[in-house]
């Protein structure tokens, strides 16, 4: 029997469920997404081309400058292209708030100015503007389609804090938080480490409804980020997760990424598990409990307020103190609290 047939056979008899699709309307959403991204995939591979050409010129500008795409590199470029080289008269165009100083900028601009060399920072200058450009006219599209769903809650929310994070340049060119808000009918921002773009990102792969997946388990194994049960006489021989191209879970997975200083609950949760099983494992867990975060938010329509960080570690502290104080009662012992001199 070929696998189709027995695929066929087991369908017909109620043995296999469908797979995941999200309805039309999210379909089309996650189609601009993905699009964008691949946008700015690709934009990435000129700034790539940017830094080979300087180097060829032997001009270290990503040595003093941590983007060469910011306001002061694409200062410098520009200037560049336009016949300047003098580095003292390049080093002025620094924005105020670089780090290095004019002479260390200065330093780093002493090349090589050869014509193909030249010729090749053009092209990839121009490409990566081409691609920009590209990526606005498809955060257009994304407003405009963003305004077609239905409307579960009236857009009043509160003015969001600044955390100081500069802006990148592959951020969306429009206010997302109001529109995520009046589709989902809560604000997923309030979710350490989730920002617009990232809560754009798991709606367009997810959708709204929450009951596609009948509890929160079925929806992080669906993920991939829930723990494996590879399993064999009756032993547990493996419990690392499955691997799974989820891009819902790559973005959890970036949030969780971003929550290594953060002074919230979530945060103190990922530095515990990186002390126990390491960065890439504890991104992973933390991750999980993001993902079953975001299940129970959607699907009851819960506000999330953060406890803080000084209530995970007390919640901690009282964890460890049960369990201890049950293994010494199975022994025969009694804990008894000391107090410092």
């Amino acid at each position: 029997m070929l696998d189709c047939q027995w695929l066929q056979q087991l369908h017909t008899f109620g043995l296999l469920s469908g797979a995941f699709r999200p309805v039309e309307q999210v379909c089309v959403l996650r189609a601009y997404m993905r699009q964008r991204a691949m946008l700015v995939q690709y934009s990435a591979q000129h700034i790539q081309h940017m830094q080979k050409a300087l180097h060829q010129m032997n001009v270290k500008l990503d040595k003093v400058l941590s983007d060469i795409t910011g306001m002061t590199g694409m200062a410098i470029v520009e200037a560049i292209l336009d016949g300047e080289r003098d580095p003292l008269k390049l080093a002025k165009l620094r924005h105020t708030r670089c780090r290095n100083d004019e002479a260390t900028i200065a330093k780093a601009l002493q090349g090589s100015w050869r014509d193909e060399h030249l010729f090749t920072l053009r092209q990839a200058v121009a490409l990566y503007k081409i691609y920009h450009q590209q990526i606005a006219e498809c955060d257009r599209q994304i407003e405009a389609h963003l305004e077609s769903f239905a409307t579960k809650s009236e857009p009043s929310l509160p003015p969001q804090p600044s955390k100081g994070s500069p802006v990148r340049n592959n951020q969306l060119r429009f206010q997302a938080r109001e529109p995520l808000h009046r589709i989902l009918g809560v604000d997923l921002t309030r979710i350490d480490g989730i920002d617009a773009h990232t809560a754009l990102k798991i709606l367009s792969e997810i959708g709204t409804d929450m009951n596609r997946w009948p509890t929160v388990k079925h929806f992080t194994s669906w993920l991939g980020l829930c723990p494996g049960n590879k399993r064999s006489g009756g032993k547990n021989l493996s419990g690392r997760t499955r691997p799974c191209a989820n891009r819902a879970a790559a973005a959890l997975r970036m949030a969780a990424s971003s929550l290594h200083r953060s002074k919230t609950a979530m945060g103190a949760y990922l530095r515990r598990m990186k002390t126990r099983l390491g960065a890439p494992k504890a991104i992973t867990a933390t991750a999980h409990r993001l993902a079953r975060l975001l299940y129970l938010i959607l699907k009851h329509g819960w506000d999330y307020v953060d406890p803080g960080q000084n209530w995970y570690e007390h919640q901690y502290q009282d964890r460890i103190l049960k369990s201890l104080t049950r293994k010494a009662s199975q022994l025969g012992y009694q804990l008894v609290p000391t107090h410092p001199s």
